[in-house]
């Protein structure tokens, strides 16, 4: 089916050109080269910035194209799945820039506006050598002076540290710390004093070789109170909040790099012949392929979902985006390292298929699941809010009113209210909220559609396998730092029945938009044959493997075929095409 957020995303493709070919800027050959070199990918993001890409960091209210979410998110994911290092340098000026979008005042919003509409880089500069996601560690010192304050102290593991022309610092501005005892603070390196500020080297990493992942040191660093975010004392808040939105944008790199990872499985699938045979006509790896094109799928409808969530159901992204940021880093590695193993060591040489491009991917999208909070501490998030989602459930709360809008792509978005964004999701998540009546809705499609039998009794496996981690969560003690190691997987698999709850909401709401066109896509929405497939996944992670006998591998497999054929990204939804046809 269409999807209208996917309208800049080609003109952007239209934009970079072809990337098979070698003499396009942004093509596959040369992000190999650059990162064999540990090079930035400088003259790709120069393309990006011809474009105008960074507009879209940058809230419309600020003068910037960032009118809705989805639109933005996609755009991220397009570059993901031509390069993870690309798109992982390139869009950290949204990081950077966030806490300004979500807490400054005017003044700073134009002038950060202003800053990445020039295509100069922004950091954000939360994280320590020696404390890591401990945020309230932090050791970095604001101290008041007449005008102002001074900075003094290290942050490292920064992404574009040494390239920004921007800092946003979090710093310690009273003496004990606590959650009102830090400050956020916004740097430019063009008015520091020359000494005030000491680069520290770039880290070599495994992955993302090319990104400027490197720290600095500031030296009693002057800044007026004109560059503090907010209030003092509300850093904490602000960035907590403003990572519901990073956390959601890092869904669409796991996405594009599994676009990337299916298309190369399919590519070197199709090629290779076993005892005579093509390697694709193989069972084994027909059903392999068929199941972690079900995984991208899932993760490609939770990502559509959560980044509409910002704008239709804002107080609870702190939910939402906890979940995501687990579920898909997650699960996109375990579907990455399959087909790696599916495909054999070949595909990790420079001189093997595909010139070694799967090794790549596989490298760089490992650095996801570490960013933005780990998954140790998006699970934690989770647990914190157990005794809000049970109690909701357990009045019978019904889902928000934004929810129809967020899961209906023809609705046109809300202007976005960061100011709505809370810290935790008093009235729960209409996504599980809604389950029961989605599963109710599809019994009663069955009707009139035999065909849907099987999925609609996936549907109520899901609303029962949800209930019963509610049941579980209710069980637990109070949420405390020594949380037994069952709240980490009860908050593992309620934010995977999440992901399920999601694909099933996108499929009531879209599926007679998306039945009616005739793409190949169509294939995928009739008689929720994705939506079957995606449910099966679900349930396999939640202990029910009942489904997975039933689920139609031949037809996503050959939508995924067509897809990887044509050039367009394995997904839901048609890609419109120059020649004005959808694909």
């Amino acid at each position: 089916m269409p999807y209208p957020a996917l309208a800049e995303v080609h003109r952007l493709e239209h934009h970079l050109g072809d990337p098979s070919d070698p003499q396009t800027v942004f093509s596959y050959r040369r992000c190999l080269a650059l990162d064999d070199d540990e090079q930035f990918p400088a003259e790709i993001c120069r393309q990006l910035e011809d474009f105008g890409l960074q507009h879209y960091y940058v809230p419309a209210r600020h003068g910037g194209r960032l009118a809705d979410y989805d639109t933005s998110i996609q755009l991220v994911r397009a570059l993901a799945r031509r390069d993870l290092t690309v798109a992982i340098g390139h869009s950290a000026s949204y990081l950077g820039a966030v806490c300004v979008w979500v807490a400054g005042n005017a003044a700073q919003g134009l002038r950060l506006a202003s800053i990445i509409g020039a295509g100069e880089p922004v950091a954000w500069a939360l994280t320590e050598r020696e404390h890591g996601s401990d945020l309230l560690a932090g050791e970095v010192r604001a101290i008041r002076t007449g005008i102002g304050y001074r900075l003094t102290g290290e942050k490292w593991l920064i992404n574009n540290a040494i390239r920004s022309s921007t800092l946003c610092v979090l710093a310690r501005t009273r003496d004990e710390g606590g959650p009102r005892g830090f400050s956020l603070f916004l740097v430019e390196k063009a008015r520091v004093p020359a000494g005030g500020v000491r680069w520290l080297p770039k880290v070599p990493t495994h992955g993302i070789r090319g990104v400027d992942v490197s720290g600095f040191r500031l030296e009693r660093v002057k800044v007026t109170s004109a560059n503090m975010i907010g209030p003092e004392g509300s850093g904490l808040e602000t960035v907590l909040k403003a990572l519901q939105l990073t956390r959601t944008l890092c869904a669409a790199l796991s996405v594009g790099g599994t676009d990337h990872a299916l298309r190369l499985a399919m590519r070197v699938a199709d090629r290779r012949e076993v005892s005579g045979c093509c390697l694709l006509e193989a069972p084994w790896m027909a059903t392999t392929l068929a199941e972690c094109y079900a995984d991208h799928l899932l993760a490609e409808a939770f990502c559509v979902v959560a980044g509409r969530a910002i704008q239709t159901l804002t107080p609870e992204l702190s939910v939402i985006a906890a979940a995501i940021k687990y579920v898909l880093p997650v699960r996109a590695e375990a579907m990455i390292a399959r087909l790696r193993r599916l495909l054999g060591p070949r595909v990790l040489l420079a001189g093997g298929p595909e010139g070694g491009m799967f090794g790549k991917v596989e490298r760089d999208h490992r650095i996801v699941s570490l960013f933005d909070g780990n998954t140790l501490v998006n699970l934690t998030t989770l647990i914190g809010q157990f005794p809000l989602l049970v109690r909701a459930r357990e009045a019978g709360r019904p889902p928000a009113a934004g929810l129809r809008t967020c899961c209906e792509l023809s609705q046109n978005l809300p202007d976005g209210d960061l100011g709505r964004l809370s810290l935790v999701a008093t009235r729960g998540c209409s996504l599980l909220l809604a389950l029961p009546a989605a599963v109710e809705e599809l019994t009663a499609l069955r009707r009139s559609e035999p065909e849907l039998d099987s999925v609609a009794d996936a549907a109520r496996r899901l609303d029962a396998a949800v209930g019963t981690l509610h049941r579980l969560m209710d069980q637990l003690p109070p949420a405390r730092l020594d949380m037994p190691p069952v709240a980490f997987d009860l908050a593992g698999r309620l934010a995977t029945a999440m992901a399920g709850a999601a694909a099933l909401l996108l499929w009531l709401r879209n599926r007679d938009a998306a039945a009616r066109r005739g793409s190949v896509t169509a294939a995928l929405w009739c008689h929720g044959g994705w939506l079957h497939a995606c449910l099966s996944r679900v349930l396999v992670a939640l202990g029910d493997s009942s489904h997975i006998q039933r689920v139609p591998h031949d037809v996503l497999l050959h939508v995924l075929g067509r897809q990887v054929a044509s050039g367009v990204a394995p997904s839901l939804f048609s890609s419109p095409q120059p020649d004005g046809e959808l694909r």
